[in-house]
């Protein structure tokens, strides 16, 4: 007898051990035609509704699998590269200030790093982004951003020094020169990003993510160089100055700067990437904008009071609106896997109570707790499933609206059957 899904919905069974396969719920080779009808006479797709495939065949090629190879290779070597940045930029910071101040540095920069990863975890649980490309952008922002402003910084310095005798003013290196060197080089990450992972940056919320994420490790790196020099200079009252100005009033700051060059960068991926450098560049110049505002309170700002009545006259209002777009976009991306697994649903790939468990976070839990029960406790399989779908949702959206239309064809042939292999496993015996 099959198994249930929550609700009492009946599902596909698992094929018997005869070799049988049920034809719509559970293909197991790659179907190499198109999943969606062609109208008689016309020579393009329409995009209407996805039919059940006619026939499945033995694949021909092979080429998705060395494609995610040859990226996770470059990703690896991406990941290893700015490790050895990183522990340069650490090093440094060994030298200038003292192993014992940088170590306490380090140790309480991760109390703002945590509540920050914790954020991003919330942020990214609907369609997770793949961990090493999430990896890959923490450390960018950890290690590259951080030795890129350490050396411009350090350029324009001597260059003014040698031009006019004289360094660069304290609010000029705070208010401009910052904002522009740290937000390009946070941006460039992102950018790198988008063209280093299309099949996944999708939409606003992706670069959200990836702008979260790259300010992440931007300002983990930037706190432990903040929190060592307090130590330095002021002591443990110092420290504690300084610890609650970053990490309690303003963890999310390098965030909110950079997510509007993610979201922008986002806009750009629902137009298929077109315009993307521009995009880009509007995105930079709002990041550096609200980098630059923050930065300059300080100069303008003489007391306790004002500084009260600032942080919750502007930069409160800032960070609320950036909660309820992530929240309203969101909650469009939930909509859309919705509409999107209802069309497969008409087609015969899933049942309607799973599109219904597939499309809500109650649902998702629901599942996950039934497939605890399951004999070797199959939750982490059911993970996977909803993950699939949900891919195999914005896949589609990306089919119907004709961006990247030939990747995006050969991703859904690859997650149709992952689909069907995840299925396979939570009802087989």
């Amino acid at each position: 007898m099959a198994n249930e899904f929550p609700g009492g919905s009946r599902s596909t069974p698992h094929p018997s051990r005869s070799g049988g396969t049920p034809a719509r719920h559970q293909p197991l080779q790659i179907y190499t035609g198109s999943a969606f009808s062609h109208p008689a006479g016309f020579g393009q797709p329409t995009h209407t509704q996805p039919v059940a495939p006619p026939s499945w065949v033995q694949p021909v090629w092979t080429q998705p699998v060395s494609r995610a190879s040859a990226g996770a290779v470059f990703g690896i070597i991406g990941v290893a590269l700015l490790s050895l940045v990183l522990l340069c930029v650490l090093a440094y910071f060994v030298v200038f200030l003292g192993p014992a101040a940088t170590v306490v540095g380090f140790v309480i920069a991760l109390f703002p790093l945590a509540i920050v990863l914790a954020a991003i975890r919330w942020i990214d649980r609907w369609e997770p982004e793949p961990r090493l490309a999430l990896l890959f952008g923490f450390l960018w922002g950890a290690a590259a951003s951080i030795a890129i402003a350490l050396l411009v910084g350090l350029t324009i310095e001597v260059a003014a020094v040698v031009a006019t005798g004289e360094s660069t003013g304290t609010f000029l290196q705070a208010a401009v020169q910052a904002p522009i060197v740290e937000e390009t080089a946070k941006g460039i990450g992102v950018l790198i990003l988008f063209f280093a992972t299309r099949k996944h940056f999708t939409g606003p919320v992706d670069g959200l993510v990836y702008a979260a994420i790259v300010a992440a490790g931007f300002a983990f790196t930037e706190n432990i160089q903040y929190f060592a020099v307090a130590l330095v200079e002021g002591g443990v009252g110092e420290l504690t100055a300084t610890f609650f100005m970053r990490a309690v009033l303003s963890p999310f700051a390098h965030i909110t700067f950079t997510a509007l060059t993610g979201l922008a960068i986002g806009v750009a991926a629902l137009r298929n990437g077109r315009g993307v450098i521009g995009w880009f560049t509007l995105g930079l110049l709002g990041a550096i904008f609200l980098h630059s505002l923050w930065n300059a309170s300080a100069f303008f700002i003489s007391s306790l009071e004002s500084y009260a009545l600032y942080y919750a006259l502007i930069q409160v209002p800032i960070f609320v609106t950036l909660i309820v777009m992530t929240i309203l976009v969101r909650r469009h991306e939930i909509r859309l896997t919705h509409a999107r697994l209802s069309e497969y649903a008409a087609a015969g790939w899933f049942v309607p109570a799973e599109v219904e468990m597939l499309a809500s976070w109650s649902g998702r839990r629901q599942a996950v707790s039934w497939a605890r029960t399951l004999p070797g406790n199959k939750s982490r399989v059911m993970k996977q499933f909803a993950q699939d779908a949900t891919r195999l949702a914005f896949t589609r959206q990306r089919i119907l609206t004709g961006r990247n239309d030939l990747v995006s064809r050969m991703t859904e042939q690859e997650l149709l059957t992952a689909v069907a292999s995840d299925r396979q496993i939570l009802l087989g015996p």
